[in-house]
């Protein structure tokens, strides 16, 4: 039996110098990863020993190669499917990760808007509301309140000014 488990380690052996690069360079050539390789060889190497009682000389070989493709399979077959996980995390997962905390924020800008359209005149305000929240033009504001449009610009630039040092003030 002692010799049978000799003749096996010198098998081993012999297949680990006669063959060790040559399968470094089969993985590397698929890889391009040097250091994978080595392990992937060593892998196999280990796998081997696992198995003593069904190596012979004349099927070592085979062997070796055998549990080395796969073992490269295996490991290729893991790093697309992780790259395939990846693209698609990196595609449809959302950008905002806190949609509520954005609405809140969004609410209170808005309230603060309003809070500082109480501090202009009647006639800002309506112009101001009419422009901002109704979507109307100048020309339309002047049109409809029966002002000239050089006064209806005049009442936006100071109600927006107005605003945007309320808004600065409370942010």
């Amino acid at each position: 039996m002692e010799t049978l488990n000799r003749r096996t380690q010198d098998l081993l052996v012999e297949t680990y110098h006669a063959y060790r690069q040559v399968g470094i360079q089969y993985v590397y050539h698929k890889t391009f990863d040097r250091e994978l390789a080595e392990d992937l060889v060593q892998d196999a190497f280990l796998r081997l020993t696992e198995c003593r009682q069904m190596l012979r000389p004349d099927t070592i070989k085979a062997m070796f190669f055998t549990v080395l493709r796969n073992l490269l399979y295996d490991y290729l077959r893991r790093y697309y499917k992780q790259q395939e996980v990846n693209a698609y995390l990196y595609d449809y997962t959302e950008t905002r990760t806190n949609n509520t905390e954005d609405t809140v924020v969004a609410a209170d800008l808005a309230r603060h808007e309003w809070q500082g359209m109480k501090r202009l005149t009647p006639q800002q305000q309506h112009i101001y509301v009419m422009s901002r929240y109704e979507d109307k033009s100048s020309g339309d504001i002047a049109e409809e309140l029966g002002l000239s449009r050089r006064t209806v610009e005049n009442h936006l630039f100071a109600g927006r000014k107005q605003i945007r040092e309320y808004m600065r003030q409370c942010i």
